[in-house]
């Protein structure tokens, strides 16, 4: 029994060791020593394990004193990679990053298809490719993390894929079987949210992150843990309905929200007004900063009836942040105010609304860092897209 504890207890350190190093960049053992709690011995301890395995390294601190210069430890970046995959409607999108979670290269390929065994296909011969690239590392490919913008339950089966219409598909289990990879599967909603707490608001318990692309997600984070409910499917407000009878959706339903507040719902409206096939994001930035009246009516339309799936959200989970992302309103430079103007409620509250720095990013972020957790089993990631100094 005693045994038991010691090796749990020993597991538990090491876990807060490595994310302090992590979150701090580098740092010295008599530093960690204060963050952390532990004795000098511990840190000793468990320092030179975490050197033997290679996943942290020294280095002497630059400094005019003389004297000993003190040594700092630090995650050992090349150890291992980790590769994140966004698997959208039209396009996959494959960034692979270090164990500091920064990225070294992202790379998009168009998908032709909806077929689920060619996708499968595509996805087994890139990962198989970057596995091989990476072998000769420590640790190699850690981990693979895919995106889908559907709905997963707690057992990574994709349940539903709305644009691709795939049913009950075991990707993850498919794809450990053609590459050998450690493979895992998540809704592309819960990995922004994910990135939001790991990137940015480090200091937030309760984070909720609302992308509109699409789509619309709802990824909850409470006590920085995801909220996945009791299959693992909460967060589909997308499907919520907000108009009874109205638009037919992809998912069966009429009147879902995302048929009225998603940027491709937005998009398709704007181009059957302007009678255009398509509409790029630039002629969008053109036409806001040119003061086009349409186009200015048209988002502040969008605005108010976002705004009123957003007030149902507040109501239910009362939430710390609230993040949007949104390349649209990014574009708008009024949006929070004008967004903020339809919140105002005696019954609904919030500490903070802002437009996410991530965008399109935000999902494949997520899932890089998500493998880097699952590979060190820290219990908290804090990381940056800046190198420490």
């Amino acid at each position: 029994m005693l045994t038991g504890d010691t090796t749990y207890i020993k597991k538990i350190n090491r876990s807060l060791i490595l994310s302090k190093i992590i979150e701090h960049g580098r740092v010295s053992r008599s530093d960690l020593a204060k963050i952390t709690g532990l004795n000098k011995a511990t840190i000793s301890v468990q320092a030179a394990d975490l050197l033997a395995e290679q996943l942290i390294i020294e280095t002497p601190k630059e400094h005019k004193n003389l004297g000993r210069k003190p040594i700092m430890l630090s995650i050992n970046q090349n150890a291992g990679f980790s590769l994140g995959i966004d698997l959208d409607k039209s396009t996959i999108t494959l960034t692979l990053s270090n164990l500091s979670g920064r990225p070294i290269s992202t790379e998009t390929i168009a998908l032709q298809t909806t077929d689920y065994n060619e996708v499968l296909s595509l996805l087994s011969k890139y990962i198989k490719d970057y596995k091989e690239k990476y072998a000769n590392t420590r640790y190699g490919l850690i981990g693979v993390v895919i995106g889908i913008h559907g709905i997963v339950n707690n057992d990574e089966i994709i349940y539903f894929v709305p644009h691709h219409q795939w049913s009950n598909r075991n990707l993850k289990v498919d794809l450990i079987n053609e590459t050998g990879a450690n493979v895992f599967i998540e809704n592309n909603a819960n990995l922004c949210s994910f990135s939001e707490i790991v990137y940015k608001h480090h200091q937030s318990e309760n984070l909720l992150s609302v992308s509109l692309y699409s789509g619309i997600g709802l990824g909850l984070m409470v006590n920085k843990e995801l909220i996945k409910g009791y299959h693992g499917y909460a967060g589909e407000i997308g499907h919520m309905i907000v108009v009874p009878e109205g638009k037919l959706c992809s998912c069966g339903k009429k009147g879902c929200f995302e048929q009225y507040a998603s940027e491709a719902s937005f998009i398709r409206r704007l181009a059957k007004i302007k009678q255009m096939d398509a509409i790029s994001y630039e002629e969008l930035k053109d036409w806001i900063n040119n003061g086009d009246s349409t186009t200015r009516h048209q988002i502040k339309q969008f605005i108010k009836i976002l705004s009123v799936g957003l007030n149902n959200i507040i109501n239910l989970y009362n939430p710390e942040i609230i993040v949007i992302n949104s390349e649209l309103l990014q574009l708008f430079p009024e949006a929070v105010f004008k967004l903020k103007n339809h919140l105002n409620s005696s019954v609904g509250h919030f500490r903070e609304l802002v437009i996410s720095d991530f965008g399109k990013k935000a999902c494949i972020l997520g899932a890089c860092a998500m493998a880097i957790k699952k590979f060190l089993e820290v219990p908290e990631l804090n990381l940056s897209l800046a190198d420490h100094g």
